[in-house]
C-alpha cells in the first residue's frame, strides 16, 4: 500500500506474536452469543446512511483526519477498492458478490494463505473481533535491496450475498491499541450489494464520493498482492 515506512523485521516478528497472543485471549469476549452482531452491516439493516461517505457499494463512516484513497483497476479503469488511512495505519476494503446460501471466507483464507506462501511469506490463523482472520508476514524489498517483512491482517466478513475483505497494515497489524480505531470504522461500514445478478467473487464497484457511475461488470478476482500499489485517487476527510 505504500502509505507508511516499513518496519524492521524483528519489530514485525514481535508485533505479530503479540497480536496473535492478545487475539487468542480476547476471542471469547469478542464473540459472546448474547451480543448483537457487530458490523459491517447490510444496507437493509441501516435506515440512515447520511453520516457515511457514499462510495457506491460501500458507505464509509467519516473520521477526522482520515485519508481516503480509491484504487483503480488499470485494465477497466474501474474503482475496485478503497484504502483508509488513520494515525499511522491503513485499511484496504474490497467487497465482492457471494452466493446466497453460503459464505466464501473459509475457502478464500486457504487461497490467500497459499498465495502468501508462494511469495515467501508466512501466515497464522487467529481469532479476531470479526471472527477468524489471517495474520501474515509479507516479504518486501527495503531501500538497500534486502528483503524485509511487514505484517498484515486479513479480515473477512460474509454478508447476505456479499463478502467484504479488509486488510490492515501499519501499526494496526501489530498493535491492538492502534487497531481499535480502524476496527471501529470497519464495524460501522455499510455494504450496498444491489439486486443485480452477479457471479460469486465479482468485485462490487465503487465510485468517487458524490460521483455515481454506470454499473459495469469488473469480473476481477480478489487481489492478494497488497505489496503492489496501484493507481489511486486521494481525499482527506
Amino acid at each position: 500500500m505504500g502509505l507508511f515506512t516499513r518496519r524492521k523485521s524483528d519489530a514485525v516478528d514481535e508485533g505479530v506474536e503479540a497480536v496473535a497472543q492478545d487475539a487468542a485471549e480476547d476471542a471469547d469476549d469478542a464473540a459472546q452469543p448474547d451480543q448483537p452482531r457487530r458490523g459491517p452491516h447490510d444496507v437493509a439493516d441501516v435506515p440512515d446512511l447520511e453520516a457515511r461517505l457514499d462510495l457506491g457499494a460501500l458507505r464509509i463512516p467519516a473520521r477526522p483526519g482520515m485519508q481516503v484513497r480509491l484504487e483503480v483497476e488499470k485494465r477497466t479503469n474501474n474503482i475496485v477498492a478503497v484504502t483508509l488511512g488513520l494515525t499511522g495505519s491503513a485499511m484496504q476494503l474490497q467487497v465482492f458478490a457471494a452466493p446466497r446460501t453460503q459464505g466464501i471466507w473459509d475457502e478464500l483464507r486457504e487461497e490467500i494463505s497459499g498465495s502468501i506462501a508462494k511469495q515467501g511469506g508466512t501466515v497464522d490463523q487467529i481469532d479476531g473481533p470479526f471472527g477468524t482472520e489471517l495474520l501474515a508476514r509479507l516479504p518486501v524489498k527495503v531501500a538497500d535491496g534486502q528483503i524485509s517483512h511487514r505484517a498484515a491482517r486479513f479480515v473477512g466478513i460474509d454478508g447476505p450475498r456479499w463478502f467484504l475483505r479488509a486488510v490492515l497494515t501499519g501499526k494496526s497489524a501489530v498493535e491492538q491499541e492502534a487497531a481499535a480505531e480502524l476496527e471501529a470504522v470497519l464495524a460501522d461500514v455499510v455494504v450496498v450489494r444491489g439486486a443485480e445478478a452477479r457471479a460469486p467473487r465479482d468485485v462490487l464497484l465503487l465510485h468517487a464520493p458524490g460521483k455515481p457511475q454506470a454499473p459495469q461488470q469488473s469480473g476481477a478476482e480478489p487481489d492478494l498482492d497488497i505489496t503492489r500499489r496501484g493507481p489511486e485517487i486521494t481525499e482527506v476527510r
